[in-house]
């Protein structure tokens, strides 16, 4: 039965968000800008501002302006020095920052490689751009790895424990499948699922499992069990709707060929380019995201433990969770939610 996920909070910002950073414990952080009169602005990125909330009010602890703006590419995260690491476009290239979770300030400024997407931890910042995979060390922002392989282009990342999972396409055949890279070094551990899906919509990782949100259940499936797929559906029933969506879970450990932890299809009408799904896991819980509905599976079993209603999931900027807050970031709206932990 669906239920209204109850709010704990709720506050509207001054500006526009574009991003957001939650963890167990300490304040939240919500990264934004204001768009200039007119929409109109000398250089490719809008000047930004990082503010901390407290996660169990919503006061605004403090805010500042920050060396990243609003454009293309964003990250944010928590350092292991009781430090904020903030990545993303500025008005002379992209950037990482630290900054002090106590007040704001400025502690370090580097100028890094453009990139489209990027996870955060207290070790490590790992970014993604087309060509190229690379590594920050989350203290002195000085480069830990780089990865490149001929003919691949790299698209979504996540990562779990000592492993970095990257969703690339061939060049060749344009089928996109999922590499691994050992986080210590950036080294490639082989490709957990070749390319030969259609597209990825999209990835997440805990310790528990990786979960990809794919479009072409077959192929990720061992032999035996696309045998039993083929018998099961030699006469499939009329009327039976197009299912163009499906989730699997692996073992993180996984190798290619592996048998998933669990797999099941997602039925509806969806977009090739916008999926109506997203996924997110987080403490062993993974969150499945359909407009308004949120979801909630146990991330090693796939079994539905709840499913929630949540005002605003459908327009969200961004959402996480962490210790059973969900943080939902809409356009000038921050808003937190209780979800089982």
């Amino acid at each position: 039965m669906t239920r209204s996920a109850r709010r704990r909070w709720t506050r509207e910002l001054p500006g526009e968000i574009d991003g957001i950073a939650i963890s167990g414990s300490g304040p939240i952080l919500v990264h934004g800008y204001e768009e200039p009169a007119g929409g109109r602005w000398v250089y490719s990125a809008i000047p930004g501002k990082l503010s901390a909330l407290d996660r169990t009010s919503g006061e605004v602890l403090w805010s500042s302006p920050c060396e990243v703006g609003y454009g293309r590419g964003f990250g944010a995260g928590f350092g292991r020095e009781d430090d904020a690491l903030i990545l993303g476009p500025s008005g002379s290239g992209h950037r990482v920052v630290r900054m002090s979770l106590k007040n704001g300030e400025l502690l370090a400024v580097k100028e890094i490689p453009t990139f489209d997407e990027s996870i955060v931890a207290p070790d490590l910042a790992i970014c993604a751009s087309p060509r190229r995979i690379f590594a920050l060390d989350a203290a002195s922002l000085t480069d830990r790895w780089r990865h490149s392989g001929a003919g691949e282009r790299y698209h979504h990342v996540a990562r779990t424990k000592d492993r970095v999972f990257v969703v690339f396409s061939s060049d060749a055949t344009k089928k996109q499948g999922l590499l691994v890279l050992d986080a210590r070094n950036g080294e490639s551990l082989g490709a957990l699922l070749m390319p030969r899906q259609k597209v990825i919509h999209d990835i997440t990782a805990d310790e528990q499992a990786l979960v990809v949100l794919l479009s072409d259940l077959v192929h990720a499936l061992p032999r035996d069990e696309v045998e039993k797929r083929a018998k099961a559906q030699a006469a499939p029933a009329r009327g039976k709707p197009e299912v163009p969506l499906a989730l699997v879970a692996l073992a993180p450990d996984s190798a290619e060929g592996a048998r998933p932890l669990w797999w099941e299809e997602l039925h509806g009408e969806d977009s090739e380019d916008i999926p109506e799904a997203a996924i997110h896991a987080a403490d062993g819980r993974l969150y499945l995201i359909r407009g308004t509905l949120l979801v909630v599976r146990d991330l090693l079993t796939g079994r539905e433990l709840a499913q929630f209603a949540v005002p605003g999931l459908d327009e969200r900027v961004a959402f996480q969770v962490a210790q059973g807050a969900g943080l939902l970031a809409e356009e000038t709206r921050a808003t937190t939610f209780e979800l089982p932990a």
